[in-house]
């Protein structure tokens, strides 16, 4: 299965006009400032403020930082992205604020303008930086409060701004809204794959991404095919499809919240025991560690990523695949949201086992993989063209070193990224998808239970 590369530059030829859309909010300068520390003040806690004074200085976090070695600019190194946090926390929380109101000054709006570019378009909060940081500081999860704080004050990239926007307001992304999910599916449908689509009752639900929709349908074909193989009791549904994520992407939490109730209410209305998240590296978190917290309460399903899921099945021995062969020689990039975030390490492997490719494992793998330089939205950001590819070049180095001929991974951001990166450096590995090759290794003959 490959991807249609015309689509896919119709796509990238897209992108530049993206935040024409976006609709900044009307607020003053002083208004900004307000909102932007007054939710870095609601959102700092006990462990933050241990972590904001706890920096020793010793670069770590700048060596493990994709931004800082591609471009040696020391406006890079990830805790100096902290900055403001760090004095709004000095003069309104400390214990010893009284003191630092004497000499250190109140943040600007200039400052939170110039703060844009180091909290989005140089962060994907792929967490290496926290990863190496001897002090366990969690500079990633503080990133994230500061772009809370920016996407309440109406201070994100335009880009993201309008796809938040587009998700809160419209339920729908880059045009794709449930009406043209259910026209996707039925053509999907009407070619002779099974796809159960809004069924009242299923054990499983499965979701999908507008990147799935548009441009990798492949992966969203593999995913049904497989279910389909494995027998399960499983469905899509049109209230609850969509994975990706931009409010937890822009920082802007009423969005994010109402994208994961939209999966919750899916999930609780077919009664489904466990959600599956499609390759879509931020989607996995939102809904595995962020959409409890903003539900308030556990919820009442397993929340999987659809590599955690094959590794599962595959190690249990239900999913049993054919070798592709050991010509096929292949790399993996562990997404850093699945892999350093969530653990989910050696699953992809056991599939990769099982499929008996020759598989090479690049250096600083796992969960010290180098960020591909596109995650957290940095991809759909113009403004971070030139210096995304300087990070992805880590990437194309890595990957050289193995002598594989393709990159393969689990997260449709990572394959955008790969995808562009490869497009504009004239690289000619090819990208492949997880899901895809499980699919096309897929026996002809079912498993008799499960």
């Amino acid at each position: 299965m490959t991807v249609n590369m015309e689509m896919f530059k119709q796509f990238a030829e897209m992108l530049p006009r993206l935040g024409d859309n976006a609709q900044p909010p009307q607020m003053t300068d002083a208004e900004r400032v307000s909102t932007a520390k007054e939710t870095f003040i609601r959102k700092l806690n006990g462990r933050m403020a241990i972590d904001l004074e706890s920096c020793i200085h010793c670069g770590h976090c700048a060596s493990a930082c994709h931004y800082f070695v591609g471009t040696d600019d020391p406006k890079y190194v990830p805790i100096r992205k902290l900055d403001l946090l760090k004095r709004v926390y000095r003069r309104e929380l400390s214990p010893l604020r009284w003191l630092h109101r004497l000499y250190t000054h109140d943040i600007t709006v200039k400052e939170l303008q110039e703060c844009q570019e180091l909290v989005y378009d140089s962060c994907t909060e792929c967490g290496r930086c926290s990863m190496v940081c001897p002090m366990g500081i969690n500079i990633a999860g503080m990133v994230n409060v500061m772009r809370q704080g920016m996407a309440n004050a109406g201070m994100i990239p335009a880009e993201l701004m309008a796809m938040e926007q587009e998700q809160g307001g419209h339920e729908s992304l880059f045009g794709v809204g449930p009406e043209q999910m259910k026209g996707a599916i039925m053509k999907l449908q009407e070619s002779g794959l099974d796809i159960p689509l809004d069924k009242e009752k299923a054990d499983i639900l499965i979701t999908t991404s507008v990147i799935d929709i548009l441009l990798f349908t492949d992966g969203l074909i593999a995913t049904a095919r497989i279910m389909n193989h494995l027998g399960l009791d499983w469905t899509l549904r049109s209230d609850g499809y969509e994975a990706a994520n931009f409010g937890l992407l822009s920082g802007y939490e009423r969005v994010q919240k109402a994208a994961s109730e939209r999966i919750i209410a899916a999930a609780n209305a077919c009664g489904a025991k466990t959600v599956i998240i499609p390759e879509c590296g931020h989607a996995y978190p939102s809904m595995r560690w962020e959409a409890a917290n903003e539900h308030g309460g556990p919820l009442p399903f397993e929340v999987l990523a659809i590599s955690e899921f094959l590794g599962r099945e595959v190690k249990s021995g239900r999913l049993k695949l054919n070798a592709l062969g050991r010509s096929r020689k292949v790399t993996f990039h562990d997404p850093c949201k699945l892999a350093r975030h969530s653990g989910t390490i050696e699953e992809p492997r056991w599939v990769l086992d099982a499929l008996g490719v020759d598989f090479r494992e690049v250096e600083s793998s796992k969960e010290l993989n180098w960020c591909c330089g596109g995650g957290a939205g940095v991809f759909l950001i113009n403004s971070a063209a030139d210096l995304r590819q300087k990070a992805f070049q880590i990437k194309i180095n890595q990957v050289e070193k193995t002598g594989a001929d393709s990159v393969v991974t689990a997260c449709g951001s990572c394959r955008l990224n790969f995808l562009n990166g490869a497009m504009r450096s004239g690289w000619d590995k090819g990208i492949e998808s997880l899901v895809e090759l499980v699919a096309e290794a897929l026996p002809e003959q079912q498993p008799t239970t499960h």
